[in-house]
């Protein structure tokens, strides 16, 4: 899933890049709050870390203007611990949640975690379908009780389609949260990574409608 990460300094935004990355998640960086608006009004994501205090707009204004324009995407703000006005500021604004500086990777992963499965109606960490477990603390999966070992790739689109169960995914929307927009691919790579998938997990466990896409049966 793509994260967009909004963040000015510049050791902040690459460690917390890469525990994200070593998380599952594919993360698009920006550090300013210009620029950051651009990707969020322009761009679909799974969630948003958001610093307060950037340059060219702050974060404030850079969420008030999504979510007056209706953008809906879960918000973690980054703003200073003891900043307690900052961080009423950031809720009233449109925030979902915060982290403040400094803070443990372990909490922000987890947060974001929760974030990203309510904005999808999901409240357990542990998602199920049929004889499939995806435990999203650990990235663990597990089929009729065994483990299954998945590639980073296959990790995230697996995680993908489970937060969407009993919708149909399409190939664009997928494509969209496995890689980084620069990041070169086959045509073919999704066909590619849902066929693995199958052989790992069971050919009928994610079905496909031509025109629709892929879809994972609750």
């Amino acid at each position: 899933m793509r994260i967009l990460l909004i963040e000015d300094d510049p050791l902040i935004s690459r460690d917390v890049a890469a525990h994200l990355g070593r998380a599952g998640y594919v993360v698009e960086r920006e550090s300013d709050g210009e620029a950051g608006w651009y990707r969020g009004a322009e761009e679909d994501f799974a969630a948003v870390v958001l610093d307060l205090g950037l340059p060219g707009m702050d974060g404030l204004s850079v969420l008030k203007r999504w979510r007056e324009a209706g953008r809906t995407f879960p918000v973690l703000i980054l703003t200073a611990r003891d900043n307690w006005q900052e961080r009423v500021e950031g809720i009233d604004a449109g925030a979902d949640d915060y982290v403040g500086k400094p803070f443990q990777m372990a909490e922000l992963l987890a947060r974001l975690r929760a974030l990203i499965r309510r904005s999808q109606g999901q409240s357990n960490a542990v998602l199920a379908a049929g004889p499939v477990r995806v435990d999203t603390r650990t990235s663990q999966v597990s089929l009729d009780g065994f483990p299954i070992d998945l590639t980073p790739l296959e990790y995230r689109c697996l995680h993908y389609l489970m937060l969407n169960r009993d919708r149909h995914v399409s190939q664009i929307e997928l494509t969209e949260q496995l890689w980084a927009q620069d990041f070169e691919r086959e045509s073919n790579s999704v066909e590619v990574l849902i066929g693995r998938l199958r052989r790992k997990l069971g050919r009928a466990f994610i079905a496909t409608k031509r025109g629709f896409g892929y879809r994972i049966d609750a």
